[in-house]
């Protein structure tokens, strides 16, 4: 419906700011619109709207040829929609309204620490983003005669730390400048106790039995050496990063110096994937393996054979970081993460589903020949994932992400009392045996050697006895030893095992349950 007499002009906006409306034909205290009397709004005071306050697009009000006149800019409505439009003119000038869309969350950057050398010294991490799948970059596991992948992560962190917005949001990138800083500070390609770190994981997972972890190992410059460790996983900078890439997805660990990037030895589809896809994007030339010789031990075969994609970029030089070449490639991998990278993997043992990251703990500790088969499926309770396996209990902590403790052995060992009137020995020299300023209690011989080359302080906790004689699980008295998460036994050919103390929790457990219901008939 027209009104007559009650156009409304000068709708222009000028310097930023609303005008009063003026409506023609409306002066003085009434106006005649068409036999209908229209108060004046004599309340209404001027009010100002600036225009950065509306961000529309052309498309968003479409107005009808006859309602809308350009040349004049004069509009005809009816005297209820002029008094709604009026208010709601009003409401968004008092009202400050962004249409904008909300600023996107930032994701996370975040310093990290995640264990330590031989010589104590941190080793630390980047974290940018949020998104579940982990990548992991890995510089200078050779220390000095390799610093220039020390100085290439560390500019891969200053780039991403500055640029976080470029990790996609699926993606939670790991930047570890040196895994070896003890190496780096003392001049050497070994850690502190002369192990070489490339040749010390326990590769015996996959089916390559080339890869093996060996005490022999080819070196640099083809040089022959026994410098793989006293046995697989040995250093405490190897069991540091195990832990760390539980729940990776891929790993690039950085060395130098040949200009190729080659994946893990054994047949892994998606490190193949991977490596191709960072050697296209940086120049350099893609090697099915390394050329020059065997090599056991490798960090990327371990990770591998526990199904995380990885690969082995080998800068030109041993002096230049190579940053922009590296950039390229790191930006490749970021981008096809979600099709490059598998998940990790649910995988069955003894008819029973292991869940993925338990599964790799379980495996990369010695899997039945430690822990034994899984005697239950897995529960989640109060986000706790939990799977009794015969000799151990295995945890998964969601709190204790980005830590080297997010799988952990429950502490059963607690609930376990050694006979009275046991007291801790003092006949043990320290050269004999290992003490502990948190406990009285010592461990030595064939206890200390299997409490070490198993993971120790990490995996069994501190001891809570000295060695005892028990009644063992096979009904014979044997000399034991408890700890915070095991009972070692002594078997009589000199081994070592473990009691089975998930059989033993099961058997609680399951003894403390409610009974079912009786029926009343």
């Amino acid at each position: 419906m027209k009104v007559k007499g009650a156009k409304v002009a000068g709708a222009t906006v000028p310097g930023g700011r609303c005008e009063q409306m003026k409506v023609k034909g409306a002066k003085g205290a009434r106006a005649k619109v068409a036999g209908t009397k229209v108060e004046p709004h004599s309340n209404l005071q001027p009010f100002h709207l600036p225009l950065s306050t509306f961000h529309l697009p052309p498309s968003t009000f479409h107005f009808p040829p006859s309602t809308f006149h350009l040349p004049l800019f004069t509009f005809h409505f009816s005297p209820s929609i002029l008094h709604l439009l009026q208010f709601l003119i009003l409401l968004l000038c008092l009202i400050p309204i962004s249409l904008h869309a909300a600023p996107a969350r930032q994701p996370t950057v975040k310093e990290l620490t995640i264990g330590a050398s031989a010589q104590g010294r941190p080793i630390t991490a980047l974290r940018i983003g949020d998104g579940p799948i982990k990548v992991v970059i890995v510089g200078n596991t050779h220390g000095a005669p390799e610093a220039n992948t020390y100085a290439l992560a560390t500019m891969l962190a200053d780039h991403f730390r500055a640029n976080p917005h470029e990790v996609p949001p699926a993606v939670r990138l790991y930047i570890i400048p040196t895994i070896n800083p003890d190496g780096l500070a003392l001049g050497t390609r070994f850690n502190a106790r002369g192990v070489d770190l490339n040749r010390n994981m326990n590769t015996g997972f996959d089916a390559c039995p080339d890869n093996d972890w060996r005490v022999r190992v080819f070196g640099a410059y083809g040089v022959v050496s026994d410098t793989g460790g006293p046995y697989p996983d040995s250093e405490v900078e190897s069991r540091v990063l195990r832990s760390f890439l539980l729940d990776a997805w891929g790993a690039i660990f950085l060395h130098s110096a040949a200009g190729n990037v080659f994946p893990a030895f054994c047949e892994h589809p998606p490190s193949i994937a991977m490596a191709q896809t960072y050697a296209a994007a940086s120049g350099y030339r893609y090697t099915r393996f390394w050329e020059q010789y065997v090599i056991t031990g490798g960090m990327h075969d371990w990770a591998a054979s526990l199904g995380i994609a990885a690969i082995v970029p080998e800068l030109v030089t041993g002096t230049e970081p190579e940053f922009e070449q590296n950039l390229a490639g790191v930006q490749a991998v970021l981008a096809a993460a979600a099709e490059l990278l598998p998940a990790p993997e649910d995988r069955l043992e003894n008819g029973m589903v292991v869940p993925a990251i338990l599964w790799r703990y379980w495996r990369m500790h010695g899997g039945n020949d430690l822990f034994g088969p899984p005697l239950t499926p897995a529960v989640v309770e109060h986000g706790v994932t939990r799977q009794i396996f015969e000799r151990a209990v295995l945890e998964m902590r969601p709190e204790w992400e980005d830590t080297p403790y997010l799988v952990q052995v429950a502490p059963l060992g607690r609930a376990y009392a050694p006979p009275p009137g046991t007291a801790p020995q003092r006949d043990c020299p320290p050269s004999a045996c290992r003490r502990f300023a948190e406990t009285p209690y010592a461990i030595r011989g064939a206890f200390a050697a299997y409490w070490e080359r198993n993971g120790g302080l990490q995996t069994f906790g501190f001891p809570l006895s000295d060695e005892v004689t028990a009644y063992a699980a096979d009904g014979k008295r044997r000399v034991q030893q408890i700890f915070e998460r095991a009972v070692f036994t002594l078997n009589d050919d000199g081994s070592v095992a473990l009691e089975p103390l998930g059989w033993a929790f099961l058997v609680r457990e399951r003894s403390l349950a409610p009974t079912a219901a009786h029926q009343v008939r």
